[in-house]
């Protein structure tokens, strides 16, 4: 979703064996990147009795029917390796039964599941930000004030893998259009923005920087004049480099580095109309969207998103599907010490150690909080007991 498949995204008393001292199994990769894996015990994992893990169900019963569908080897082609037929088995013996309290789900995942500190380079330390669903109002017609176009996939764009054509060659998506027989790069936003596409409408919101801010979230339920209330979700992007809009103002020094959060940047965006306009043209990814009747925003894996139990993260590091203990703190600085599963993934999560927390959907009262995290902490992937995993 911003944004798939993530954004993105409150938050036991099973005996636990003693943690041994191992030496963390290591990666090199090609971003000169050390990823790490330290084997641990639950009884390691910061307010793990504490969790309300059967608020988890529905996540992991969406996690099993996606598992199911899937036919490779192995979950996803991330450096953390892990058997498709692994998860495979422990979702078949999950579906068979019924879960009545924390318990039985805590000794379900402590019998299945092996907790490992990930690690970059030695340090667990990382960054955790959150993304939300957002909110805009709508209108199926052009009329009034809803005058700025809400486009679906255009029709003129194509993609390619390179793979599919040398498995020599790297396992790159690109996008563009052809012109006279020839690839060439997608529309940047400017040019969509002033010029128009080829492209489905879908709708025509109200205000551009409500669009924009959804493009970034990856989804939005439309409020439309109608009455109705309709979930947008991702579709498809243009292929160019996303720059974060709290960095564009930062650089040009718009907002001092202490205001640059989502609530203070929205309410400058709003306050500077013609401003504005200039600096998100700046970014040059545009986000293409479409209706969807899922019951939550799909992420990258594919399934809908729970508020407060989904993780975007880098998808060449983590397997989506994985779960994953969460250790940070929200922005009041209380613990967020959680079970998420990596469901969804984003333009700027990149790394070993970096997550975004889906807060969940909502207007300004989400946005005052997922905006505004932005915290230090790590996390411990739970692998499948036994042979069934490693690193690449």
């Amino acid at each position: 979703m911003k944004k798939l498949l993530l954004l993105l995204i409150p938050w036991f008393l099973c005996a636990c064996p003693q943690k041994k001292q191992t030496r963390p199994e290591e990666l090199s990769t090609p971003a000169t990147v050390r990823a790490g894996l330290q084997p641990a015990s639950f009884d390691e994992l910061e307010g793990w009795k504490k969790d309300n893990l059967k608020e988890m169900l529905p996540t992991l019963k969406s996690n099993c029917e996606r598992i199911a569908k899937i036919q490779s080897d192995w979950l996803g082609s991330s450096v953390i390796k892990v058997e498709t037929k692994a998860y495979k088995k422990i979702c078949a013996d999950f579906i068979s039964r019924d879960f009545k309290d924390d318990n039985s789900v805590c000794e379900f995942i402590e019998k299945n599941f092996r907790p490992f500190l990930v690690l970059d380079d030695g340090n667990a330390e990382g960054r955790f930000t959150s993304y939300y669903e957002s909110r805009i109002k709508a209108s199926f017609h052009r009329h009034g004030i809803y005058q700025y176009p809400v486009y679906g996939r255009p029709y003129d764009l194509v993609e390619i893998n390179l793979k599919d054509f040398d498995e020599s060659l790297p396992d790159k998506r690109l996008v563009g259009r052809i012109i006279k027989n020839k690839m060439k790069p997608y529309f940047e936003r400017a040019e969509i923005e002033n010029k128009g596409i080829a492209a489905p409408v879908i709708m025509w919101g109200d205000d551009p920087v409500d669009i924009h801010i959804m493009q970034i979230q990856g989804s939005a339920v439309a409020f439309m004049d109608n009455g109705e209330k309709i979930r947008i979700g991702y579709a498809e992007n243009n292929g160019l480099p996303f720059r974060g809009i709290g960095s564009i103002l930062l650089e040009n020094k718009v907002l001092p580095p202490n205001q640059a959060n989502m609530p203070a940047i929205k309410k400058w965006l709003k306050d500077n109309p013609q401003e504005a306009k200039k600096y998100m043209q700046q970014n040059r990814r545009y986000i293409f969207h479409q209706v969807t009747k899922d019951s939550g925003p799909v992420g990258a894996f594919g399934v809908p998103l729970q508020a407060g139990r989904s993780l975007a993260v880098d998808k060449t590091i983590i397997p989506l599907g994985s779960l994953l203990w969460l250790e940070t703190s929200a922005p009041d600085g209380t613990p967020l010490n959680k079970l998420v599963a990596a469901q969804d993934i984003g333009s700027a999560i990149k790394g070993v150690v970096r997550g975004d927390y889906f807060w969940g959907s909502g207007g300004d009262e989400i946005l005052d909080s997922a905006g505004r995290m932005n915290s230090k902490g790590k996390y411990f992937i739970l692998l499948p007991e036994g042979k069934s995993h490693g690193l690449d």
